[in-house]
């Protein structure tokens, strides 16, 4: 097993599963009052999604457009605040334990217009920013001391910036437009304005990028002291800028992955999954949504929402006219229209305990089999778990198993490794636009 996974270390991220690739659309439609009315509402969290940016890096498969004009934003929130106050009735009542505001880039709206954007979550659960766990992303042209400011005011508690590399000839060779003085500044800004935890979102595995760049991109990102370093490996996915000029990440992703690990080891930061690093000694910032429990409320065309037995979301789009075409029916859907899921997934007992292990396994903590079987009425021994352990990439002690360092060094092939035939299928055959 471990020379299988060791060909292909970088098969997939396992950011959620299934994936929106595997949604299709739903019929019939699901009405979301009868839906949400058996789920557990007591501890929910709440998500929405900006779908706009100043730019669109090359490496992104996100569901964002850049620089769209006024008059749609203005429409995106108007249809926002709709979906809001419709999904406050269909969920009522309801108790969120965090909330996070992605995209896109939600500072790329104006400070009126980010400060309309934060006031949906207290529309659909009665309880503000500063009253739940929130955070937000953001990037370096947009992370200004006013926006910043207006943050750390409202309560929001982590700030996400995406810098990549600190190496310029880097980041322009991945279609990102990024000055050496803007990141600086926004660094600057965020760590003395801005929230009390700070992440940076790096990037290994760059046309061209070196061992003794990546480490200097991670030395230079350290003198923020930032609280929390996630470290993507870089994929090349289709239908974006990268893809369209035949780019392809360099094939030293697995040296760069380990220079990098050890370094942040070394600098005092703890590893909790293959991405993310946090600065030992600091409170826990419980940004890693535990999806096993599910319980997610998505609002906005990109979001997903998820239930126990469904997972559902507008259509997924990587392409600009593609995405353009779903922002456009977003916000012209009517009222009635935002109380119906018509797209999504519907999981079964050995879709739930897949999903569970995966967000279980690939984290530092690992799975606990007894809670898994209770949780999905499913059994993961059925999984290959017992190979893994044998091969040395994942430990088995009074009923978990957790991956070793070797392991989590093959997340990326063993998250897929893990999906359903069905699932697998469903992404292979999605119809990309």
């Amino acid at each position: 097993m471990t020379l299988a996974l060791t060909t292909n270390p970088y098969a997939g991220y396992t950011y959620g599963y299934p994936h929106k690739t595997a949604y299709r659309r739903l019929d019939p439609p699901a009405e979301l009052a009868p839906l949400w009315a058996t789920e557990d509402r007591s501890n929910l969290f709440g998500y929405v999604h900006l779908p706009f940016c100043e730019m669109r890096c090359g490496f992104c498969n996100l569901f964002t457009t850049a620089n769209p004009h006024d008059d749609l934003v203005g429409r995106y929130l108007e249809a926002l605040e709709r979906e809001a106050r419709a999904t406050a009735e269909i969920i009522h009542p309801a108790t969120p334990a965090r909330y996070a505001i992605g995209g896109g880039t939600p500072t790329y709206l104006p400070p009126a217009e980010l400060a309309r954007l934060l006031e949906v979550f207290p529309r659909v659960f009665g309880r503000a920013v500063a009253e739940v766990p929130t955070s937000i992303e953001t990037s370096p042209a947009t992370a200004t001391p006013e926006r910043t400011t207006l943050l750390a005011d409202a309560g929001v508690r982590r700030i996400s910036i995406g810098i990549q590399s600190m190496d310029l000839a880097e980041v322009h060779r991945i279609g990102r437009r990024q000055r050496d003085d803007e990141v600086r500044g926004a660094l600057d800004t965020l760590r003395t304005l801005g929230p009390p935890v700070l992440n940076i979102d790096l990037m290994y595995g760059l046309p061209d990028q070196t061992p003794d760049t990546w480490l200097a991109t991670l030395r230079e990102a350290l003198r923020w002291h930032p609280e929390e370093v996630f470290a993507y490996p870089l994929y090349v996915r289709p239908l974006t800028g990268l893809d369209h000029v035949g780019a392809s990440p360099t094939d030293m992703r697995p040296e760069l992955y380990r220079l990098g690990r050890d370094l942040l080891l070394a600098e005092g930061y703890e590893q909790t999954s293959m991405r993310r690093f946090r600065r030992r000694g600091i409170e826990e910032v419980d940004d890693e949504y535990a999806c096993q429990s599910d319980g997610m409320v998505g609002l906005g065309c990109g979001a997903r929402s998820y239930t126990r037995e469904l997972h559902y979301s507008r259509e997924y789009a990587v392409g600009r006219r593609g995405v353009k075409a779903i922002i456009d029916d977003y916000v012209n859907l009517t009222d009635a229209d935002l109380r119906v899921a018509r797209h999504g997934f519907r999981l079964d007992a050995d879709e739930r305990m897949r999903r569970f292990v995966l967000q279980s396994l690939l984290h530092i903590d690992g799975l606990d089999v007894e809670a898994c079987r209770a949780t999905t009425g499913a059994d993961p021994e059925t999984l290959p778990l017992d190979r893994l352990v044998a091969d040395g990439l994942a430990t088995r002690t009074a009923g978990r198993v957790q991956l070793t360092p070797d392991g989590l060094a093959l997340s990326d092939a063993i998250g897929p490794m893990l999906y359903s035939a069905r699932v697998t299928d469903l992404s292979r055959d999605h119809d990309l636009r």
